[in-house]
């Protein structure tokens, strides 16, 4: 059987009554024009959304059938035995040209019980802001099923909602239970457990025309909902060239922040986890045993587990997103 090597894979556009064409004008990609692009999914496991490897002997084979084949090498061999051929990860790239619904995620126990699926944890790193832009995120005191109840309907529900403002290079967690919205104006990346469960609370109005009504779901919202106040979802961080910056920490993923104006080399071994590289800005080129593969602005590229040791040379920058368990 043959090495396993970096593998790409073809995004997959997805339209959204809110979404844009700044995926295409700001990250390079290949996306139709005129049509309102709300997210591009980088790497994804979800049943009907696999994705499929665009480079290399592996070509046109989805990340199902490859963990299939190459089972632990491909993920690593804990993460095979917890999750079999499921990716654990979702990557997406996220355009809100108008501002997304109120919503909340389901936590592993409630999502099993009702779905038969994972819950979901997320984070965001946003990538460009329009001025004035932000996110609400969690409530901004103590509220109660009641109210939230009450607020939906007479459409005041963002008056106990936290609004941050937000600017290129912040990053949000988002735990599940944690009720938010991503504003207008706003291209960010999405890290994500593989689950596609999102009970929507409020629709700005939107739920109430025929032409932009979409399904909402208080009644399963209303009790994973965290009504206590939160504080910050915001992550800090310092920046530092060259050198990983921890982003994101969780049983679900770990996200690091490389900034880079020299060769890195990665060691990789120790984490017995694929790796995921998302480029930002800039040009990479990432170099292992298994040959080379480039990586400009916009692009995302999965490094086996088997592959122990990589060295990312920027040309002559770059900024990535690193992303494993």
């Amino acid at each position: 059987m043959k090495s396993l090597y970096p593998l790409k894979f073809k995004p997959q556009p997805k339209t959204r009554i809110w979404g844009g064409n700044k995926l295409s004008k700001l990250l390079n990609k290949p996306f139709p024009d005129g049509e309102k692009i709300g997210e591009s999914w980088e790497l994804s496991a979800v049943q009907g959304n696999l994705s499929v490897v665009t480079n290399g002997f592996l070509k046109g084979n989805t990340i199902e059938e490859l963990i299939e084949v190459y089972l632990g090498e491909l993920i690593g061999d804990r993460l095979y035995e917890q999750y079999g051929v499921e990716f654990p990860v979702l990557v997406k790239l996220i355009d809100a040209s108008e501002t997304l619904s109120v919503q909340v995620h389901p936590d592993d126990a409630t999502a099993f019980e009702r779905h038969n699926a994972y819950g979901k944890t997320e984070m965001w790193h946003v990538l460009q802001a329009d001025e004035g832009a932000g996110l609400y995120v969690g409530f901004n005191r103590q509220t109660s099923p009641a109210e939230l109840y009450e607020r939906v309907q007479r459409n005041t529900l963002t008056d106990i909602l936290n609004f941050v403002a937000v600017q290129p290079g912040d990053t949000f967690f988002i735990a599940p239970g944690t009720i938010h919205a991503i504003g207008k104006g706003i291209v960010l990346a999405e890290i994500q457990q593989t689950s596609d469960i999102t009970y929507r609370v409020y629709d700005w109005g939107r739920e109430h025309h025929p032409a932009t009504a979409r399904e909402m779901h208080l009644d399963l919202a209303i009790d994973v909902i965290d009504y206590s106040p939160l504080a910050t979802a915001k992550t800090g961080y310092d920046r530092r060239p060259n050198s990983p910056v921890l982003l994101a920490r969780s049983p679900y993923f770990i996200t690091n922040l490389l900034e880079l104006d020299r060769p890195q080399e990665r060691p990789l071994a120790a984490h017995d986890s694929f790796v995921v590289y998302l480029c930002l800005d800039g040009h990479a080129t990432l170099h292992c045993a298994g040959g080379s593969e480039t990586l400009a602005k916009g692009e995302t590229l999965l490094v086996p587990a088997a592959i122990a040791d990589i060295t990312l040379t920027p040309e002559p920058s770059a900024r990535l997103l690193e992303v494993y368990m």
